[in-house]
């Protein structure tokens, strides 16, 4: 059975769809919540399967208000990366991912949004991808992956939406998993929110479905590049 160590950075954002899927697999998942009165993050990889890093609503890497728990992440990331340990990063968890691989991070506004992903067939991971399918995005900032990282899915601008690392480390983002409830729990937690969220929480009820569908597919892909299984 797997263990995993979960780095959650608001209230509102967790694994959402994601978490049945963990437990049907046996891979069991604990919190830390750096946030929270007496939270913090754990220095060491100890006894952790992997590392996951979720969003973090309105925080930054590069701009806005930084991510207060940063540089203790960055260290985390890097020791798991290190060991050959898997890393899951989504939304500003996928720009850490990117830093702490050797890449960087680009500026860029808070946003919300919905958006088709269009996995990059003769990638190792993108090969694996469900067709095009949505993904609700809520982050500030953008990851710029490091050279050695393999580009598995584009937004319909072409940006991109989903990078691997080490072999066994993927970074997306979008939350797969995502509910219209985290976005809504979101909105009301923090003063500072992205522009037309009204639009875009319509957009997410609408495609809500879709999301819970793709997920089944995604999730195989996801567990087996992670060597969860």
């Amino acid at each position: 059975m797997k263990n995993l160590c979960v780095i959650q950075h608001t209230e509102s954002e967790y694994l959402g769809f994601m978490e049945d899927h963990m437990e049907g697999r046996n891979v069991r998942f604990q919190y830390r919540r750096p946030f929270a009165a007496g939270g913090s993050i754990p220095s060491v990889t100890g006894s952790f399967d992997g590392l996951v890093l979720l969003g973090a609503g309105p925080y930054g890497v590069v701009s806005g208000h930084i991510l207060p728990s940063l540089g203790p992440e960055l260290r985390l990331t890097k020791a798991f990366l290190d060991a050959g340990l898997p890393v899951l990063g989504f939304g500003l968890g996928a720009v850490i991912l990117s830093v702490a691989a050797g890449g960087g991070a680009a500026e860029a506004a808070l946003r919300f949004e919905v958006s088709r992903i269009n996995p990059v067939a003769d990638s190792a991971f993108g090969a694996k991808l469900p067709g095009s399918f949505p993904m609700a995005s809520y982050l500030r900032d953008r990851p710029v992956p490091p050279k050695s990282a393999e580009i598995s899915a584009l937004g319909p601008s072409g940006e991109i939406m989903a990078f691997t690392v080490n072999g066994n480390s993927l970074g997306m983002v979008g939350h797969p998993g995502y509910k219209r409830g985290m976005a809504e729990d979101l909105i009301m937690e923090f003063a500072e929110t992205p522009d037309d969220t009204v639009s875009a929480l319509v957009e997410l009820g609408d495609r809500q479905a879709e999301i819970a569908e793709a997920l089944s597919a995604l999730m195989v892909s996801i567990v087996d590049h992670c060597g969860w299984m």
